[in-house]
C-alpha cells in the first residue's frame, strides 16, 4: 500500500509540502508552472477543445494536459453558475494529470463599466461599481475595503483566486489610455487606497479564503511618451523629464507593506535614465535591484501579457512587447526575463522554451525552482489543494447578489463629481407637478420617466440631460481601438452640436471620465456638470434630483488645452497650465 506523498498531507507545513512536490516534479511539470496564460470557456461552462486561433493558439486540454500549464486568467463574461461549472471542469482535468496540481484561475477586473479585452471586462453578472477612478474621487479606504472584500468573496464563488489588479499606476500622463483602472495623480492618496485594497482581498495574509492581489505595473506606468500605451511599439517610451522617477514608486511601497502576494512589471521600457533602456519585464536592475533588494518584496513577479512571442489577437498579429530586446530570440528573451527575477510569463504558453534554456546549461534549474517555489507556496497558501472546486449554486447566489449589487450602486451614486452648477440648477425639485420635460441624449427614456416627462424635441423641454465620455482618436488596429488615446478634445464638428444645445435649453451635461477630458467651452455653457467614473443612469438621476448625495472630488484635474497637455511634463501630477478644473474639485449639494 503506498503511503500518502507528504505534498498531499494539508497537516504538514507548506514548505515541506512545496519541497516534497517540487521533489517529485519533472522538469517539463516545473516549467509549465512558469507560464500564466489565458482560457476561455463556452456559453454552457464547459471548456474549449477546440480553437481556430484567432483569440488562442491552444484548447484547455492541449495546456494543462499537453503542456502542463496550471495558471490561467479567463477572457470574457459569462453567466456565474457556468463559470462555476467550468472551473470544477478545469480542476477536473489538472487533477487528471500525474501529480494532480491544480490550477490557479485569475482575472482582469470584473465590477465596473469598462469592457476591454486587454484589460477589464464590465461587470455582468457581478456587481458593479464605479471604476477605480471613481473609489479615488471618494477617497475613503474604508469603501475601497468593501469593495474589494465583495470582489474577494464573488471572485471565491466562481473559482478565480488571483486578482489581476489593482493597478496603483499614477494618472500623470493625461492622454494616457489606463487611467480609468488607477487611484488618480495622488500618490499618497492611492498608498492608502491600495493598502485598503490588498487587506480586502487577501485578509491579514494569503489564506484559504483570499484572493491573491497582483498588483500592476511596477515601477508606475503614469509616465508614457505622448501619452502612448506601451501595448504598442509606438507606445514603448517611458519618460521621467520631471525627474519624478521616486514618486511613482510610493504606492507601490505601500502594497509591500500591506503584503500584496503579487507583482507585475510594466511594458514600458525607460529611457533616459541610469536604468537599462530595457522593458521592465527584462530588467534586471529594476525587478532584482529594486523590487527585490531595495524594497524587500519575496512575492510571485509575473510579466505582463505577451513578452516573449508574436501572437495573433482578433485574428490579427501583434509584435511580442520585448520593447528594447526585440533582436533576441524568443529564448533569449526568456533568459532575460528569468536572469531579471521574473518568476511566471504572463499570456505566454511556451514551456518547452524554458526546458531547451535548461537542458542547453543557459538557466540552471535551480533557478527555476526558486520560482516554482513560489508559485507552489501559493496554491498551498490559497488551499486549492484541498479543496479546488466550488458550488455552481453557490455561485449563481452570491455574485451579484443584493446586499453587494446596492453597495456598488451606493458607491456609483457618492462618486458622482459635481464640476459646475452655477445657477443652483441642482439639485432638480423631485416629484414636483407636473413633472419636468426631459429631453436626452445618452440616458435611458425608462429610468429618466421616473423623474419627468420625456420629449423629443429640446425646444419642448424644460432640461436637457446629455451623457457624455471623454474623446479619443480612433485606432485602426482592433485591439488598440479598445485603449482610447490621442486628443481629450471633442472635434469642432462634435463640440459644436454639443454646443447648440447647451444654448438651446438649460443642459445637464454628464461626462464619463475615462481620462481627463479637456471641455472648456462645455463646463462654461452647461446648466450643470457633472463627472462619472462608471455609474448607471439612475445613479446620475437620483444625485440630479436629490435623491443621493455626491461626494466624488477629481481625482486629477481637467487640462485648459491640448496644447497646455502637450506641454507638460509624463511624470509630474497635474502639471498642465492652468486647469480649467484642478485636482481634488468638487462641489457640494
Amino acid at each position: 500500500m503506498n503511503a500518502t506523498p507528504a505534498y498531499k498531507d494539508a497537516a504538514l507545513p507548506v514548505d515541506r509540502r512545496v519541497e516534497d512536490l517540487l521533489s517529485r516534479m519533472t522538469l517539463e511539470e516545473k516549467a509549465g508552472q512558469l507560464f500564466h496564460s489565458m482560457l476561455m470557456m463556452n456559453p454552457d461552462g464547459t471548456p474549449v477543445t477546440e480553437t481556430d486561433g484567432s483569440m488562442l493558439p491552444f484548447t484547455t486540454p492541449e495546456l494543462i494536459e499537453g503542456r502542463l500549464l496550471t495558471h490561467f486568467n479567463l477572457l470574457g463574461t459569462y453567466g456565474a453558475r457556468e463559470m462555476a461549472r467550468w472551473q470544477n471542469a478545469v480542476q477536473e482535468m489538472a487533477a487528471s494529470t500525474r501529480l494532480g496540481i491544480p490550477v490557479t484561475l485569475s482575472t482582469d477586473p470584473r465590477h465596473a463599466f469598462t469592457d476591454n479585452i486587454g484589460a477589464s471586462f464590465n461587470s455582468g453578472a457581478f456587481s458593479a461599481w464605479p471604476e477605480a477612478l471613481g473609489l479615488a474621487a471618494v477617497g475613503d479606504p474604508e469603501l475601497v475595503h468593501r469593495f474589494a472584500d465583495t470582489v474577494r468573496r464573488e471572485y471565491l464563488a466562481v473559482g478565480f483566486r488571483v486578482a489581476l489588479h489593482p493597478q496603483i499606476d499614477l494618472a500623470t500622463e493625461p492622454r494616457w489610455a489606463r487611467q480609468s483602472g488607477t487611484f488618480g495623480s495622488d500618490a499618497r492618496l492611492t498608498g492608502e487606497l491600495v493598502r485598503a485594497y490588498v487587506r480586502g482581498l487577501q485578509g491579514p495574509e494569503p489564506g484559504p479564503a483570499s484572493v491573491s492581489a497582483m498588483v500592476k505595473h511596477f515601477p508606475g506606468g503614469g509616465p508614457q511618451k505622448d501619452g502612448e500605451d506601451p501595448h504598442f511599439a509606438h507606445g514603448k517610451e517611458q519618460v521621467y523629464p520631471g525627474g519624478m522617477r521616486e514618486h511613482h514608486l510610493e504606492p507601490f511601497k505601500a502594497a509591500i507593506a500591506a503584503g500584496c502576494a503579487q507583482m507585475m512589471p510594466y511594458y514600458g521600457q525607460p529611457v533616459g535614465t541610469d536604468w537599462e533602456e530595457v522593458g521592465f519585464g527584462f530588467n534586471k536592475g529594476v525587478v532584482t535591484g529594486l523590487l527585490r533588494e531595495e524594497l524587500g518584496f519575496d512575492g510571485i513577479v509575473c510579466t505582463d501579457w505577451g513578452l516573449l512571442t508574436d501572437a495573433a489577437i482578433f485574428g490579427q498579429m501583434h509584435p511580442a512587447r520585448a520593447w528594447g530586446v526585440e533582436h533576441l530570440s524568443v529564448a533569449e528573451r526568456a533568459a532575460r526575463a528569468l536572469d531579471a527575477g521574473c518568476d511566471q510569463f504572463g499570456g505566454e504558453q511556451c514551456p518547452e522554451v524554458v526546458v531547451e534554456l535548461v537542458r542547453s546549461g543557459r538557466i540552471a534549474e535551480s533557478r527555476i525552482d526558486d520560482s516554482v517555489r513560489r508559485l507552489l507556496r501559493e496554491k498551498f497558501r490559497l488551499g486549492l489543494f484541498e479543496n479546488p472546486y466550488v458550488d455552481p449554486d453557490a455561485a449563481a447566489e452570491t455574485v451579484g447578489r443584493s446586499d453587494f449589487a446596492a453597495m456598488g450602486a451606493a458607491a456609483q451614486r457618492r462618486s458622482l463629481t459635481v464640476l459646475t452648477n452655477p445657477r443652483g440648477l441642482l439639485p432638480l425639485p423631485h416629484g414636483r407637478t407636473p413633472k419636468p420635460k426631459l429631453y436626452l441624449r445618452g440616458v435611458d427614456e425608462a429610468v429618466a420617466a421616473a423623474h419627468g416627462e420625456v420629449v423629443a424635441d429640446p425646444a419642448a423641454a424644460d432640461l436637457a440631460v446629455l451623457r457624455l465620455r471623454t474623446p479619443h482618436e480612433p485606432r485602426e488596429n482592433l485591439f488598440e481601438s479598445f485603449f482610447h488615446s490621442g486628443s481629450l478634445a471633442f472635434p469642432a464638428p462634435e463640440l459644436a452640436e454639443i454646443l447648440a444645445l447647451l444654448d438651446a435649453v438649460p443642459t445637464l451635461v454628464c461626462i464619463n471620465l475615462e481620462r481627463p477630458a479637456v471641455i472648456p467651452e462645455i463646463a462654461e455653457r452647461a446648466a450643470a456638470l457633472i463627472a462619472d467614473y462608471g455609474a448607471s443612469d439612475d445613479a446620475l438621476l437620483d444625485v440630479a434630483f436629490g435623491r443621493a448625495v455626491p461626494e466624488g472630488r477629481l481625482p486629477f484635474e481637467l487640462p485648459r488645452s491640448m496644447a497646455a497637455v502637450a506641454a507638460s511634463r509624463p511624470d509630474v501630477p497635474n502639471d498642465t497650465e492652468d486647469p480649467v478644473f484642478a485636482h481634488g474639485h468638487g462641489l457640494p449639494l
